[in-house]
């Protein structure tokens, strides 16, 4: 059974091809990838793959029996991109998809639910059997400003008290292996999210701590935050969407407590503790 993985030199889609490199022949594994040269260090068959280029998404995909679809990074492309490899993967006979989407998508007010949701439902309309992980928050998606905090002097953003269930890439990558591992997962949507939820003053507190510095969290209006973000670089249209998404987080849609996560591995998720001793 050869086994798929879009979006492979990724850092969620690295990280996938590693874990199962532990759990299935390597001759079975295939890395689908926009810049295949990228990919020579993956140590599995590469094959040149973009979620835009629909006419030759199909080759790609020939003798494959399982396919990881890792979704694209270009934000309000990716339900056309998603629906291109799913389009694919009929034509050329892939008969099990599994899909990362985003925890509790028919329900988030997260900007991002839609496009996640148009692929759910494009997946459902295919006729191929299909599987759904519902991916929470990645715990780097705020670990990745610490050294902006530890400069500033304090972490902001616009969670208010919101309660965050994220996890680390690996943990999600570890849960994508399993499955991908084991037919019994097919026709099952999982909503996945770290054991340990936590306020982003739980994790001002966890940087101070691990850094000896004291590092308050500073809760701002949506519109102050964003316009921070864009003055330090970051795009509009991102800086508007990252502060978005705090928003989200303090009506709790980045919340999760049924511990799928870690039923599916065996293990209980990083802690965020942890996870802040390897950012700094």
């Amino acid at each position: 059974m050869k086994i798929a993985i879009t979006g492979a030199t990724g850092q969620l889609g690295s990280l996938v091809v590693t874990e199962l490199k532990k759990r299935v022949a390597t001759e079975n594994l295939v890395a689908l990838v926009r810049t295949p040269e990228k990919a020579s260090g993956l140590g599995v068959e590469v094959r040149a793959f973009d979620y835009t280029n629909a006419d030759n998404l199909a080759e790609a995909l020939v003798g494959i029996d399982t396919l990881l679809l890792i979704s694209g990074n270009e934000i309000g492309q990716r339900a056309v991109q998603h629906s291109n490899v799913i389009e694919a993967a009929k034509e050329a006979g892939v008969k099990w998809i599994v899909y990362t989407s985003l925890l509790a998508a028919n329900t988030s007010t997260l900007s991002l639910a839609g496009e996640h949701l148009a692929t759910e439902e494009a997946l459902k309309n295919s006729g191929i059997e299909h599987t759904i992980l519902r991916n929470g928050w990645y715990t780097e998606n705020y670990t990745g400003s610490i050294a902006g905090a530890l400069a500033s002097g304090a972490f902001i953003g616009s969670a208010g008290d919101g309660k965050i269930a994220s996890a680390t890439r690996a943990d999600f990558a570890e849960a994508a292996a399993v499955v991908l591992s084991d037919e019994s997962h097919k026709g099952k949507v999982y909503e996945l999210a770290g054991d340990e939820a936590y306020t982003l003053s739980d994790l001002a507190a966890e940087i101070s701590a691990k850094t000896g510095k004291d590092i308050p969290y500073n809760n701002l209006p949506e519109t102050e935050y964003a316009q921070i973000l864009k003055t330090v670089g970051l795009p509009e249209m991102f800086a508007n969407a990252i502060a978005s998404w705090d928003t989200s987080a303090s009506k709790g849609d980045l919340f999760d407590d049924s511990h799928q996560l870690s039923k599916l591995i065996g293990r209980p998720t990083t802690p965020l503790a942890d996870a802040v001793k390897a950012a700094i």
